[in-house]
């Protein structure tokens, strides 16, 4: 990789403000007020806009083969759109790169919905459409277990996809969204990717050449996505590293052998975390523990998930978390135009390509 410190410093520390600046898959909570409460706190506002972000996505489905998982969607669907419109000051429901312009123009944050499972359509397909028709723009075909599509991550068979599967992508493509690889099995991935047509995303996930967890991808899956126009998100989560909470070393590390794999125009942000600092107290902790034991039973929870674990970089958990990456990429030797690719760039380019403008 080609050292420009100065360019870089320069992009990082100037040229920041005026990045697009874009999380992949992310999530959304007010640390500062009621939880009962759909208006967010001034406080919240004020940090949301100072943070720079322009854009994310925010998962409306529930995961898992459960009977109830389309019901339950579509009710997080209307609460999700809820909370957007008493909030339009500061978000607003995104559905093209359009938005994305419109969000920066206005300081405001382009919120996309992201269906993390397949599980919810399963044979009927029309699903997607309906889907489509409520805002939803990224699909992800797997999480974690198998559904009837293919295997997750988690699967010891590792079964790969299946003919309902070729066809779920390919109603996915028809109705022009984005296909997301993320939690997939191994054999999953590669098959998904050999299916597509079209550009695809694995929106969070780590490099496993760095730390073997199944939540993460090898080199081979990183590359063929890549090789087919494809973004990788490279996610701020705890299976970056073994035994121990990652730091933003660890992401660091991870971002640049992405690149090394991917290349610069396949490399992006995909946290699967909060944009603002996490709070932590003793509610908190009692309703973490309780959600992680409902993931054991549900067969979901990854290797490195734990009761008291948390989606963040504990030297990064500020809602200028964005800016800090910036720096930190350049303080590795990043230049500036791999800097605002990473930050959003790549991932514009893909939304266009998959939505249109």
């Amino acid at each position: 990789m080609a050292t420009e410190s100065s360019n870089a410093s320069s992009f990082a520390l100037a040229a920041y403000d005026g990045a697009v600046v874009i999380d992949g898959c992310a999530g959304w909570d007010d640390p500062y007020g009621d939880p009962n409460e759909v208006r967010f706190t001034s406080r919240a506002i004020a940090e949301a806009r100072e943070s720079g972000e322009t854009a994310c996505t925010l998962t409306i489905n529930k995961a898992g083969n459960d009977p109830d998982v389309w019901d339950v969607s579509i009710r997080k669907i209307a609460e999700v759109d809820e909370m957007i419109s008493v909030n339009s000051d500061v978000m607003l429901k995104a559905t093209a790169v359009a938005d994305i312009h419109r969000a920066k123009a206005e300081k405001k944050i382009a919120a996309f919905y992201h269906v993390q499972d397949t599980a919810l359509v399963g044979s009927d397909l029309d699903r997607v459409a309906v889907l489509k028709g409520l805002g939803v723009r990224i699909m992800q075909l797997t999480y974690n277990i198998r559904n009837l599509s293919g295997d997750g991550g988690l699967e010891p068979d590792n079964a790969g996809l299946s003919r309902l599967g070729h066809a779920t992508i390919a109603r996915i493509e028809q109705e022009k969204l984005l296909l997301d690889l993320s939690h997939a099995g191994p054999r999953t991935t590669a098959e998904a990717i050999a299916a597509a047509t079209r550009p695809m995303t694995i929106s969070h996930t780590g490099c496993r050449a760095l730390n073997d967890n199944p939540r993460s991808v090898w080199d081979s899956e990183l590359k063929a996505c890549a090789d087919k126009g494809g973004v990788v998100g490279i996610y701020w989560m705890p299976f970056l590293v073994a035994n121990r909470p990652p730091t933003s070393a660890d992401l660091l590390r991870h971002m640049s052998h992405a690149l090394s794999v991917c290349g610069e125009d396949h490399v992006a942000i995909g946290t699967d975390g909060l944009l603002l600092k996490t709070k932590i107290n003793d509610e908190i902790l009692a309703s973490r523990k309780k959600r992680y034991e409902q993931r054991v039973a549900q067969g979901i929870a990854a290797p490195g998930e734990g009761p008291d674990v948390f989606n963040i970089l504990v030297d990064w958990d500020t809602h200028m978390r964005f800016r800090l990456l910036a720096v930190g990429l350049a303080a590795a030797g990043w230049n500036a135009r791999q800097i605002e690719k990473v930050l959003g760039g790549n991932l514009m380019r893909l939304y266009a390509e998959t939505w249109g403008a």
